[in-house]
């Protein structure tokens, strides 16, 4: 997952019950409904990991290398900004410094067979880490060719109100709008593409931001575009009105039972191998763990029959989870 934020204080703020949502919490929500309380609810901290920012340095290369001039936007110029992109946001967040500090575990062998040290180890993990972002800026420039490129909108955020009062927002790598007036969706990932199977629930966050510009503009974008910088795959989709009424639907499930989840308090966890990489299996009970004290005041449900409960597939997103 990436370290932006599609959804500013979860969308709400202090124990207050959510007001908003974003493709990244749908997601959420979708794959264990316990990490979205945790998140969400709780606020739970989590550690950074290298992965998710890694995919925040490269989004950050690919977004402003479109300051430069067309001319000047060559794959060495994006390589050579991967350090000073780091160091920037290294002073925005400080905290990430403690993905490459120094610790007992450090102490690798150099070429030699000597130790080359704790601090040597430390730096030389983030040297291959900032390698690795290099590698993944420059494989952009076999997939799609920035000096023939003027985005219309770049880290665009955007948000909006359905007719229920549902509020949807997030943030849009990039928008591009054709001469016809046409326009495509672009989401960069520093992972790879998903098999297959997976691709309809990749495609979920796209359709999320289609429906939002729709609200917003009038017109039902063109194409929605998915860049695949860890296999160098490029996944496109053109969406009809059709598609999006039925994302429009299927959000308004899925934010009926986030309301029911909030007002009980039930917030069950969906174990699947996800659970691996979560930061809260100390608070969750498929782990042992106990959760939190509840924030929230409980407003008791009456039983509804089962045919009733909107169903919402949680395999639509994992095949995107983890793909920054």
């Amino acid at each position: 997952m990436g370290t932006r934020t599609e959804e500013p204080g979860g969308g709400k703020t202090g124990p207050d019950r959510p007001s908003s949502l974003s493709p990244s919490r749908a997601g959420d929500f979708m794959t264990c409904p316990l990490l979205y309380r945790f998140r969400v609810i709780d606020r739970l901290p989590e550690k950074p990991s290298e992965a998710a920012t890694r995919g925040t340095l490269v989004h950050a290369v690919l977004e402003r290398l479109f300051d430069d001039p067309a001319v000047d936007r060559t794959a060495a110029r994006a390589r050579s900004m991967v350090a000073g992109e780091w160091e920037r946001l290294l002073a925005a967040r400080p905290e990430l410094a403690e993905l490459f500090a120094e610790s007992a575990a450090d102490g690798e062998s150099g070429e030699d067979g000597r130790s080359e040290g704790r601090g040597g180890a430390a730096q030389g993990r983030l040297a291959r880490w900032l390698s690795e972002a290099e590698q993944l800026v420059e494989r952009w420039f076999t997939l799609e060719d920035p000096t023939r490129l003027e985005p219309s909108e770049r880290e665009l955020f955007v948000e909006t109100v359905l007719d229920s009062g549902l509020k949807l927002r997030g943030i849009i790598d990039r928008v591009d709008v054709a001469p016809t007036g046409d326009v495509r969706i672009v989401d960069y990932k520093t992972g790879k593409a998903p098999r297959p199977e997976y691709a309809s629930g990749a495609l979920f966050q796209m359709k999320f931001y289609a429906l939002v510009l729709w609200r917003l503009r009038g017109s039902v974008p063109r194409r929605l575009q998915l860049v695949y910088l860890g296999s160098g795959d490029v996944l496109s989709y053109d969406p009809v009105e059709s598609d999006l009424r039925a994302v429009e639907r299927k959000l308004h499930a899925l934010w009926e039972a986030i309301r029911r989840a909030t007002e009980t308090g039930d917030w069950r966890p969906r174990p699947s191998k996800l659970c691996g990489w979560c930061d809260h299996q100390a608070f969750c009970p498929e782990f042992g763990g106990t959760p939190p004290p509840y924030p929230l005041p409980l407003i008791p449900a009456p039983a509804l029959p089962a045919d009733t409960v909107p169903e919402v597939g949680a395999g639509e997103v994992q095949g995107r989870m983890g793909q920054v």
